[in-house]
């Protein structure tokens, strides 16, 4: 393909955005201290990406463009982080799940999948992170070794047995 039909993006060389779920009114954004230090750590990248970039002797249009964008990341992941109400593990009942909660369960086949309960901008399904509003979650939350609980795959309905809960 002719360079003249393609377009070199402006935000190649940007991090990609924070993925976010907007929290509905009223409930409370909370965090594990691991996502609260993560959101810390993004913060001074993309901090010291506008210095970078202020840096510069000139400026473009490009460059007014990407210092928008980082202004907004900054902008959103330190509203994230003054919202965040950070749970201490210690304080959960180890015996039932409870937001930042790692649970094994088995399913109705045999297999066994593990989550983990955490806040809306930790949300990771690579990594089998799930947020404390998801419907899996819910389903979950509460639970205690030994309990069964069915939830609603895409696949279809199975029945989860919890046999493992653990914090970090």
């Amino acid at each position: 393909m002719s360079k003249a039909f393609t377009r070199e993006s402006d935000e190649d060389d940007l991090p990609p955005p924070i993925k976010r779920t907007p929290l509905p009114p009223g409930l409370k954004n909370y965090m594990t201290a691991g996502g609260a230090e993560s959101l810390r750590k993004k913060l001074a990248e993309w901090n010291s990406l506008k210095s970078e970039l202020r840096a510069g002797s000139t400026t473009t249009d490009r460059q007014t463009a990407r210092l928008q964008r980082i202004d907004q990341e900054i902008r959103d992941i330190a509203n994230s982080l003054a919202s965040a109400e950070v749970v201490d593990p210690s304080r959960q009942d180890h015996s039932r799940v409870r937001f930042g909660a790692s649970v094994t369960v088995r399913h109705t086949n045999g297999t066994e999948s593990s989550y983990r309960i955490v806040g809306v901008d930790e949300t990771d399904i690579d990594r089998g992170w799930v947020s404390w509003l998801s419907p899996l979650a819910r389903a979950l939350i509460n639970a205690e070794i030994g309990s069964k609980t069915t939830f609603r795959f895409p696949s279809g309905e199975e029945q989860l047995e919890v046999i493992r809960i653990a914090y970090e």
